[in-house]
């Protein structure tokens, strides 16, 4: 009677510690197909939220398809319809804000680096008014009798500084 003797595992003879075996670095993903269809599932779904919100945008916005919202008219919230630009007037006021005013003549240049432009008031300089705007081009006002509206802004030179948001000539 032959009796079997399990073999024993080859031992390293230099190094007698076994290593543990390490898994592999690359799994594979799971192929089935409810992962794929739930996959599917949250792209549509993606994209039905990305379509609603382009949507709900432009609806909210008030634009009409064919229509430009760059027009020289804009109507404000009141419903009141006001030119940006006019011969004799350019620039629009906001009814919330409180601006400051001044009328004399428009001059090009400003002091010491402060302003483009200024207002020149009963040909005294210390009542000059220093202008500068990015919403207006003031250079085509220029030596003209204007009235203005802005806000005044710090300065360090000029006496009086303002940020012109509204112009209009008076003579």
């Amino acid at each position: 009677m032959e009796v079997d003797i399990p073999k024993q595992p080859e031992h390293n003879t230099v190094n007698p510690v076994l290593e543990p075996q390490k898994p592999p670095v690359l799994k594979k993903f799971p192929g089935t197909k409810e992962s794929t269809k739930s996959n599917m599932m949250i792209v549509v779904v993606a994209f039905l939220v990305v379509g609603l919100g382009v949507a709900t945008g432009w609806f909210l916005s008030g634009t009409k398809a064919g229509t430009s919202s760059n027009s020289s008219e804009k109507t404000s919230q009141s419903g009141e319809t006001a030119k940006k630009s006019d011969a004799n007037e350019e620039g629009q006021l906001d009814e919330a804000v409180k601006y400051q005013d001044a009328e004399g003549k428009l001059v090009e240049g400003g002091i010491k680096g402060e302003g483009t432009h200024h207002i020149e008031r009963d040909n005294n300089p210390s009542r000059f008014v220093y202008l500068t705007s990015t919403a207006i081009d003031l250079d085509k006002y220029i030596d003209k009798k204007v009235q203005i509206w802005g806000e005044t802004i710090s300065s360090v030179n000029a006496p009086w500084l303002m940020d012109v948001v509204k112009i209009k000539i008076t003579e």
